[in-house]
């Protein structure tokens, strides 16, 4: 199966990037993200969505020379062209440029932090070419270290405001995920996409012919799997400097969230050194930082938490149980440090945040009765009970809330159930207007009188066709 075939999902970063090929006007692009995210074949089902000329290179982490060799092999076999011999990657990219005169040329320079190491003053160069580009020539620079790339925007950057089209490629929803493994039943769905979250590398590699169970073993919970060293190595590409950053990864895989709770259980030297390694790790784009929607200013209460699935997944069995996979059974190994708690928190708890991607998705093409502008936890506090908490997926729009809860268990949804919920609601002071619920097993006993202010979703209109 081609590329081009096995393409699913980012139809508005298709879009996006193909409108920006076939302007007249745009001649620079940047497009980011995290490593396997998928920006490689982004870039290049839309360039194969086109008729123009288009050269893609990735750099390597080696010298300029290096770089311009390899570059240099690509352009003569693009042209037609006898070996070429470029001194600087300033020479061969003047060449294209000079190239693009009479037609239209796409260049795209894959992980462009490497080249950039080595090439004292790059961005200045490029800023020169595009400043001055009167050829056909289009330009992306596409790069996986999220904090290089972001600094490319900055005002003190050669290159600020010189892009037509920037792109921060993040990982996919529950949604186009899904489309990976459509074979699967809707509860399996929640539950691959649990472990293996919307980076497309991951999902490509699912077995629709295997288990859950199953691929969950062979692709990282057993020795020599395909993704035993996966997230070490991701994590050490970028971290590599930074101590302790594994210990916070299992606080926050425990579901420690709060600052102190963190530091504490992490061990980490001091709070300005927990502050960086959560800011570094933000950056990445494997930590999210998150406040509540109805107090977004108090510091004591944002909560910081695992954002990519397989990194969660990993700190939370794997990487505490190293010693244990290498000498145990794999079957076993998973019945005994895996199974129960996957099935009874760490999915119903994944199921939250896909039922918050689906309102944000239905929000977003217009399809909600009650749209919203704010979407997130409501911190509250409870007086009469002496205690405090969080209610996980609440709805704001000019004041008015809407709060949801999500049940992924095996139970039909009964009145009682929701009438409990609901009071639990009341009792802390939060006003709604309506009240969503979101039941993997349907519903029953609901009082039709009553549904007037229920929002009731099922498992299966999460997976309905857009």
């Amino acid at each position: 199966m081609s590329n081009e075939d096995f393409f699913l999902g980012r139809k508005n970063q298709v879009k996006s990037i193909t409108n920006f090929l076939n302007s007249n006007k745009n001649n620079a692009a940047l497009v980011y993200g995290r490593r396997r995210v998928g920006k490689t074949e982004l870039i290049k089902h839309c360039l194969n969505q086109i008729l123009a000329t288009s050269i893609y290179y990735e750099c390597k982490e080696t010298s300029e020379l290096n770089n311009v060799e390899s570059f240099s092999e690509i352009i003569s076999e693009t042209f037609g062209l006898p070996p070429l011999a470029f001194n600087s990657f300033e020479a061969t990219l003047a060449f294209l440029y000079k190239q693009a005169t009479e037609k239209e040329i796409i260049v795209v320079i894959d992980e462009y932090p490497y080249i950039r190491n080595v090439v004292k003053g790059l961005d200045s160069i490029i800023q020169s070419f595009v400043d001055n580009n009167k050829s056909k020539l289009k330009l992306i620079l596409c790069g996986s270290y999220v904090e290089t790339m972001k600094s490319l925007l900055e005002e003190k950057s050669p290159l600020y405001g010189r892009f037509d089209l920037v792109m921060h490629l993040k990982a996919m929803d529950y949604y186009e995920s899904s489309l990976f493994y459509k074979d699967f039943s809707n509860e399996d769905k929640i539950r691959l996409y649990s472990v293996f979250g919307g980076i497309p590398y991951y999902n490509r590699l699912i077995d629709s012919s295997k288990s859950v169970k199953q691929n969950i073993i062979d692709l990282i919970a057993s020795p020599d799997s395909r993704f035993e060293n996966e997230v070490q190595m991701y994590l050490k590409s970028e971290i590599s400097k930074m101590v302790n950053a594994y210990e916070v990864f299992e606080a926050l895989a425990k579901g420690y969230v709060r600052f102190s709770d963190i530091l504490s259980q992490s061990k980490v030297s001091s709070s300005p050194t927990l502050v960086d390694i959560l800011e570094k790790l933000i950056k990445m784009d494997v930590v999210t930082k998150e406040f509540p929607i109805n107090d977004e200013n108090n510091r004591k209460k944002v909560g910081y938490y695992v954002s990519d699935q397989l990194t969660l997944f990993y700190f939370k069995y794997i990487y505490r149980n190293l010693s244990r996979l290498a000498v145990m059974d794999s079957d076993v190994f998973y019945e005994k440090f895996i199974k129960n708690d996957f099935e009874e928190h760490y999915v119903p708890k994944t199921f939250e945040q896909v039922c918050k991607q689906f309102l944000i998705r239905k929000n977003r093409l217009g399809e909600l009765e009650d749209s919203f502008e704010k979407i997130g936890k409501y911190y509250y506090d409870d007086p009469v009970n002496h205690k405090n908490g969080e209610f996980d997926i609440v709805t704001e729009n000019d004041s008015s809330y809407i709060f949801y809860e999500a049940k992924f268990k095996d139970e039909k949804l009964d009145k009682n159930l929701i009438y409990t919920e609901i009071k639990q609601v009341n009792d802390t002071g939060l006003v709604c207007n309506k009240y969503g619920f979101f039941s993997k097993s349907g519903y029953k006993e609901i009082d039709e009188n009553y549904k007037k202010q229920l929002i009731l979703y099922s498992i299966e209109d999460l997976f309905s066709e857009d």
